[in-house]
């Protein structure tokens, strides 16, 4: 079956250093003159798209955003995303694995999930300022390569999140139970990895080592849902990126996402969405 194409770090833009796990290009640079378009792919690392001006679109996972004057993306390994950046446009493109960002770190791991939670910031002019100047702090250290320099991006990466989680006002969690938080954050990287394969919640309780009881309260107390909510939707998001990114057949996406029988998933897919596969291929491509 065709695949949606993913980008490696190792070949996310000429010029990185693959081996430091992060890179940053200034975009007037890299566009040079023309415009940028990509089709639908997905990447194993985190990208930020930070705009001083821009102009054109940007779908994250089916998702449509205008691009437009102080804006950033954020995407999260494994989304599926289509980009057409208009020349003229200026700002930063940034990658990072989660190796180089927080290794070790609970506090980094914490502010990046938070910061990642959200695709699309809309910024006001001062608000940007800020950003814009952590990110020239990051640019020049990352292209000077003075000593330690990789500490320095690391820390300015920290301040980068903390800015971007206050301007959102992506505050929700900020009183929440610790321990609840990480604990759902772990989930949605059990998800991403192993969905396709685990479907019940019981395994991801055994992966936390949880009870299925214990689970499903952490969930319901931090969002608001059961886990077997949770693994739906993931189960179907990744079917629409299927449908509407690859010209796999019902039946082969349906083996993809670990359903044997067609039907049962043709079922499922309808269910949850209103819509038969093919029509919602039909309809929303």
């Amino acid at each position: 079956m065709e695949k949606i194409p993913v980008r490696h770090i190792t070949t996310a833009e000429k010029g990185t250093d693959a081996a430091e796990g992060f890179g940053i290009r200034d975009l007037q640079t890299l566009l040079d003159g023309d415009d940028m378009v990509q089709e639908y792919h997905r990447h194993d690392f985190f990208y930020m798209l930070v705009l001083e001006k821009g102009s054109g679109s940007h779908d994250i996972d089916f998702t449509r955003y205008v691009i437009g004057d102080h804006t950033v993306f954020f995407l999260r390994p494994g989304q599926v995303h289509r980009l057409v950046l208009k020349a003229g446009s200026t700002g930063y493109m940034m990658h990072f694995n989660d190796g180089f960002c927080f290794s070790h770190h609970k506090v980094s791991s914490q502010l990046l999930r938070r910061a990642g939670n959200i695709n699309h910031y809309q910024l006001n002019a001062a608000g940007f300022q800020q950003l814009q100047a952590i990110l020239t702090d990051i640019f020049r250290e990352y292209t000077g390569k003075q000593e330690n320099y990789r500490h320095v991006i690391k820390a300015h990466l920290d301040v980068l999140f903390i800015q971007l989680i206050r301007q959102s006002g992506n505050d929700a969690h900020r009183n929440a139970n610790i321990y609840r938080q990480e604990q759902l954050d772990a989930l949605f990287s059990l998800l991403e990895t192993h969905v396709l394969k685990c479907k019940e919640v019981s395994q991801y309780a055994g992966m936390l080592n949880l009870s299925s009881y214990q689970l499903n309260a952490i969930t319901k107390a931090t969002i608001g849902k059961t886990c077997s909510a949770l693994i739906n939707e993931y189960i179907i998001l990744e079917a629409k990126r299927q449908l509407l990114a690859t010209s796999g057949q019902v039946n082969q996406i349906a083996d993809h996402l670990g359903y044997e029988d067609v039907s049962y998933f043709i079922r499922f897919f309808k269910k949850h969405t209103g819509y038969s596969p093919e029509t919602f291929r039909r309809d929303y491509r």
